[in-house]
């Protein structure tokens, strides 16, 4: 059945990537479909190497965890004992930082490093973090442990301290304790944008612009060429493996190779705020929470299932492991998807099939387009629109292009932007860039709650 579904998805554009299902150790379903250079020229294969974005943060988890167990660090070590120049976070502890709630404000939500990385011509090492915390002017979130907060900061402080704790380069540490003991021998922390890609089997990932796909650094988009000055950064990003590995990895923690399993079961733990809550954390699941470096779910059939996600431009990733039902899922899509409404019910369909459930059908913005639409209003939605005063995307110019509606719009990290409209309802359209309804209405033009007048 994924095989089925991959292959759809593939050839209607929303899927260039690799997967791999097993239960009880034994593949069910593994594959791979598209390309793995820029040119077309290097098929995707099974033994490819992919990124795995900010699934590196349960591994990073781990190497605390391995140095908590030789005594070697506490998880109420205050991250001052190792940054002593990081005042304005003295209570933030290890264990805030596992869990993200110390209130470190993200490097990814900041133009800080991208625009050091412009101004210094150079991609900085992981202890830029250290000087983006004491240089940027950005504040503490929140007070630790208050709320959780996202921080890949505060993973990048952890890589730090693996290195400054153990005195090897985090690359070493990872290698020698975690990934080889485990059995993955095509996996490693590798910066191949800064170094190069040590062979032809790496995937690069590609952004889709003007019709084209590039690599993120050759776009004018900051969303995307950011991950180029990011490249040097650890501990929240920036393993690379192939599916195969990624199962020796299921088959390691199982058989206990690295961690025991009751050092997994305090990382598969809940993590609590100060006021004695479990940490939720995806607002859309309220079911879900997040322990040290994994996000966890109990499920009603399946019982605990430990997962993380993964996304950097022109890349999307997910690995599941069903603890209590030995199941184990690696999904990796290495090319920016051009309807996202296609590419999300492909990939929530992929999981569901892991999870044992039925799948839903690929839903395309093609597939909700009214057929035939009534045409004869549009003309009047042709014009330029005010912008919201605080919101970071706004609709400038509405108008027709060969018989079809089309939108100029700005977007602050995006930068400007065109696309077309598709009809989903009466006065209502879509388009395939993102989940936006935009609503025409008696000279006006509603989305987000916000109502923008036309000029």
């Amino acid at each position: 059945m994924m095989e089925n579904m991959a292959r759809e998805a593939y050839e209607r554009g929303v899927f260039n990537g690799l997967w791999l299902y097993a239960e009880n150790g034994e593949i069910v379903s593994k594959g791979a479909y598209g390309f793995r250079d820029t040119e077309d020229k290097l098929p995707m294969q099974e033994d490819s190497i992919f990124q795995l974005a900010s699934i590196t943060k349960p591994f990073t988890a781990v190497a605390i965890m391995l140095l908590i167990r030789d005594g070697r660090l506490c998880l109420e070590d205050k991250i001052t004992k190792f940054f002593p120049e990081l005042t304005a976070y003295k209570d933030v502890t290890i264990r805030h930082l596992l869990t993200h709630t110390g209130g470190i404000p993200d490097v990814d939500d900041s133009t800080w490093l991208t625009e050091l990385w412009q101004e210094e011509k150079r991609i900085p090492s992981n202890s830029i973090v250290l000087r983006y915390l004491t240089d940027s002017g950005e504040d503490p979130c929140f007070a630790p442990g208050e709320e959780f907060g996202y921080s890949n900061t505060g993973y990048c402080l952890l890589a730090e301290i693996v290195e400054r704790v153990s005195g090897e380069a985090f690359e070493v540490f990872m290698k020698q304790n975690i990934f080889e003991p485990a059995g993955m021998k095509d996996t490693g922390i590798f910066h191949i944008r800064r170094d190069g890609a040590p062979s032809d089997r790496f995937v690069r990932n590609l952004v889709l612009e003007d019709g084209k796909y590039i690599l993120p650094g050759d776009s004018r988009s900051i969303e995307n060429y950011f991950e180029v000055a990011e490249d040097g950064l650890n501990g929240c990003d920036f393993a690379f493996t192939t599916i195969l590995d990624m199962l020796a990895w299921d088959r390691a923690l199982r058989e206990e190779t690295v961690l025991t399993r009751e050092e997994q079961r305090l990382m598969f733990t809940p993590g609590k705020l100060n006021n004695g809550k479990d940490i939720v954390y995806d607002d859309d699941d309220a079911e879900e929470s997040y322990g040290f470096g994994w996000a966890i779910a109990d499920d009603e059939d399946l019982g605990l299932i430990v997962s993380h996600s993964g996304g950097m431009p022109g890349l999307g990733t997910w690995f599941e492991r069903g603890v209590d039902t030995d199941r184990a899922f690696i999904f990796a899509n290495t090319r920016e998807y051009e309807d996202i409404r296609a590419y999300w019910s492909f990939a929530e369909s992929m999981i569901a099939v892991s999870r044992g459930q039925e799948p839903e059908p690929i839903v395309s913005i093609e597939d909700l387009t009214v057929k035939n639409p009534d045409k004869s209003r549009w003309e009047s939605y042709c014009g330029k629109y005010e912008h919201p005063e605080d919101h970071d995307f706004a609709i400038d110019e509405v108008f027709l292009k060969d018989g079809e509606l089309w939108a100029h719009a700005f977007d602050e990290e995006r930068g400007e932007l065109t696309f077309r409209l598709y009809p989903i309802g009466e006065n209502t359209f879509g388009r395939k860039g993102g989940y936006l309804e935009l609503k025409f209405d008696d000279g006006c033009l509603m989305f987000d709650d916000y109502t923008c007048k036309k000029l």
